[in-house]
C-alpha cells in the first residue's frame, strides 16, 4: 500500500504551507492513490484521477442517505457540535441526489446567467470604487480594501441582506469554514458552532421579514419556491444562504491575493498584463490554476473501488488534492511557470460533477473586474512588505497583503 507518511506532505508545517507544490510533485510520483495515516485519509493527486473521482457515484459528499454513522463503521460528531453540523449537512454541498438535485434546482433558477449579467454593473462600480480609495490612500492592504468587501457585497446584495447587516457576514464565514481544515481544534469548533447559532438566527428573522416584504433578492425567490411547492424547508434556505455566503466569497477574497502575490513573484507576467488588459480573463483562469485557493475537497466512498491495483473500502475517507492537480504535469505544460497566455487550461479549482460550484460565472465577473480596476487605477501599484500565510491548509490564503503606490 502507497503511504504519504514518509513523504513532504505536512499540512501543519509551516514550509509545506508556504509552497506546498515541490510536495505535490512528490506525491504524483509516488503512485495515483496514497494513504495518509495521520488524517485516516486516501490522496489523490493526479489530475485524472480528480476528475474522474469528482463525477463517480460511487464517492458522495455525504454518506447519510444510504447509511447511518454506525453501519458506516464511522462515529457520530459530537452533540455540542450539532449547530454546525445542522447548517452544513442541510446545504446542497453536502447533500447527494434527490435532495440534492432538488435544491441545486431551485436555487439555479435564482442563480441564472441573466441574474450575473445584471450584477456585472454593480460589481464594476464597486469594484471601481474600492480601488480608487485604495490608489487615493497611496496603498493599503489589498485584502481588507479590495478582495474582503468586494464579494461580501456582491453575495450579499444577491441574498437581500441589508448594508447594515453586513460586519459580522465575513467573521461568521471565517469561523464556520475554520471546520472544514484538516483536524480542527476543539476552540475552531467552538467558535463554528457560535457563529452557526448567530448567523442561522440572525437568517430565520430575515427571512420571516421577507416573508411579509417580499423582494427581488435570492432569500424572497427561495421562499417563493418553498411556498409555491413546498419544496424547501427553513433549515434548507438557511444552510444554502450560508453556503453561497461562504463559498461565493471565500474563493473569491483568496484568489485575489494569491493571485496578485503571484503576480508581484513573477514582475514579467505582471509586465504582460499591464501592457495587454485583454490577458485578464486568460490571467482569472491561470492564477486560479497556479495557487489553487481551495487545495483539498474530501469524498466519502460508498461502495469497494479500486484505483490501480489498491482497493479503497466502503467507508473510507478520499482527499482530492486540487493544488496537486492543478500542477500535473501530464496535462499542463511546464505547470510551475505563471503563464497568463495559457490556451489549454482545465484546472479543478471550481471542482466538477454535480458539485461542480453554481457560483463559478459570478466568481470569474468579479475576479476579472477587480483585476481590471487595480491595472486601470493602479497601475504601479507594488508590494509594501512580504505577506504571511494564513496557517491553514485547505482554504488557501494570506494574512494580508500590503500594497503601495508608487
Amino acid at each position: 500500500m502507497a503511504a504519504a507518511s514518509d513523504l513532504a506532505f505536512d499540512p501543519w508545517d509551516p514550509a509545506f504551507l508556504a509552497d506546498p507544490y515541490p510536495a505535490y510533485a512528490e506525491l504524483r510520483a509516488r503512485g495515483r492513490v496514497l494513504y495518509f495515516e495521520r488524517t485516516d485519509q486516501w490522496l489523490v493527486p493526479h489530475h485524472a484521477d480528480v476528475s474522474a473521482l469528482l463525477r463517480d457515484r460511487r464517492l458522495g459528499r455525504s454518506y447519510r442517505h444510504r447509511f447511518t454513522h454506525e453501519d458506516f463503521g464511522r462515529t457520530a460528531p459530537a452533540p455540542e457540535h450539532e449547530p454546525f453540523h445542522t447548517l452544513n449537512d442541510h446545504g446542497m454541498l453536502d447533500l447527494e441526489p434527490p435532495d440534492h438535485t432538488r435544491i441545486r434546482r431551485l436555487v439555479s433558477k435564482a442563480f441564472t446567467p441573466r441574474t450575473v449579467e445584471r450584477l456585472k454593473p454593480y460589481v464594476d462600480k464597486l469594484a471601481g470604487d474600492l480601488v480608487a480609495a485604495l490608489a487615493e490612500a497611496g496603498g493599503g492592504d489589498l485584502l481588507t480594501d479590495v478582495a474582503e468587501p468586494l464579494p461580501v457585497a456582491v453575495i450579499a446584495e444577491m441574498l437581500g441582506i441589508p448594508e447594515a447587516d453586513r460586519a459580522p457576514l465575513r467573521p461568521w464565514s471565517a469561523d464556520i469554514c475554520g471546520m472544514y481544515e484538516l483536524s480542527p481544534s476543539q476552540e475552531t469548533a467552538a467558535r463554528a458552532v457560535r457563529a452557526s447559532v448567530e448567523f442561522s438566527e440572525y437568517l430565520r428573522e430575515l427571512i420571516a421579514r421577507r416573508r411579509e416584504e417580499p423582494g427581488e433578492d435570492l432569500i424572497s425567490g427561495l421562499i417563493a419556491a418553498h411556498d409555491e411547492g413546498d419544496r424547501l424547508t427553513e433549515q434548507e434556505m438557511i444552510s444554502t444562504a450560508v453556503l453561497l455566503l461562504n463559498a461565493g466569497h471565500e474563493a473569491t477574497v483568496n484568489a485575489t491575493v494569491n493571485g496578485w502575490w503571484a503576480l508581484f513573484r513573477n514582475p514579467d507576467q505582471l509586465a504582460a498584463l499591464r501592457a495587454d488588459h485583454s490577458l485578464v480573463p486568460s490571467a482569472v483562469e491561470e492564477l486560479m490554476r497556479y495557487d489553487t485557493p481551495l487545495q483539498l475537497f474530501e469524498r466519502w466512498v460508498l461502495d469497494d473501488l479500486e484505483i490501480d491495483g489498491t482497493t479503497i473500502p466502503r467507508g473510507a475517507e478520499m482527499a482530492m488534492l486540487f493544488g496537486s492537480a492543478n500542477h500535473d504535469g501530464q496535462v499542463f505544460t511546464a505547470p510551475e511557470r505563471l503563464d497568463l497566455t495559457r490556451r489549454e487550461n482545465p484546472h479543478i479549482s471550481f471542482s466538477a460533477g454535480i458539485h461542480y460550484c453554481i457560483g463559478a460565472p459570478l466568481a470569474r465577473v468579479e475576479l476579472a473586474a477587480s483585476m481590471r480596476a487595480l491595472l486601470e487605477l493602479a497601475p504601479n501599484l507594488s508590494l509594501a512588505t512580504e505577506p504571511e500565510r494564513k496557517p491553514n491548509f485547505v482554504i488557501r490564503g494570506l494574512q494580508g497583503l500590503s500594497v503601495e503606490l508608487n
